[in-house]
């Protein structure tokens, strides 16, 4: 089982994406233990549908991440990197305003691949906004 490499850090992992998607979209690392990781989003425009509702691609994007910075907090020593293969999202609400929060949570954390699932929440009120889950292939120097 992978555990949580010691180097790994809320501010390494924020740092990381600053220039990238996670920065442009102002997804923020909160929390990082052994199996889980947390994150915030504020809502902006930018991640609103023209039907004023929560855009699903800000809502994957949130879990992706949460759950794709978790994968690199707990990679196996010698592991090069990851690349997700798989990722399903059921959306159950939406925001209009405020901010999202989400929770990833390691199911399966093997040598080849890691399983996460993730909860994401209407920050203010705790309200489930959608339940992801993505499986991870750990990639390997090649030889």
């Amino acid at each position: 089982m992978s555990t949580l490499r010691p180097e790994v850090s809320v501010e390494s992992l924020n740092r990381m994406g600053g220039e990238y998607l996670p920065g442009y979209l102002g997804v923020e690392m909160v929390s990082v233990a052994q199996g889980e990781l947390s994150s915030r989003m504020a809502v902006k425009k930018l991640h609103v549908a023209p039907n004023e509702f929560l855009h699903a691609a800000s809502v994957v994007a949130l879990a992706d991440t949460t759950c794709g910075y978790a994968t690199i907090a707990h990679l196996p020593a010698g592991a090069a990197s990851f690349t997700t293969i798989e990722l399903k999202s059921n959306f159950l609400g939406t925001v209009r305003e405020g901010s999202v929060a989400c929770t990833a949570t390691a199911q399966h954390l093997g040598r080849t691949t890691q399983v996460w699932d993730a909860v994401v929440t209407d920050a203010a009120s705790g309200r489930k906004i959608a339940l992801f889950r993505c499986t991870q292939m750990i990639l390997w120097p090649k030889a």
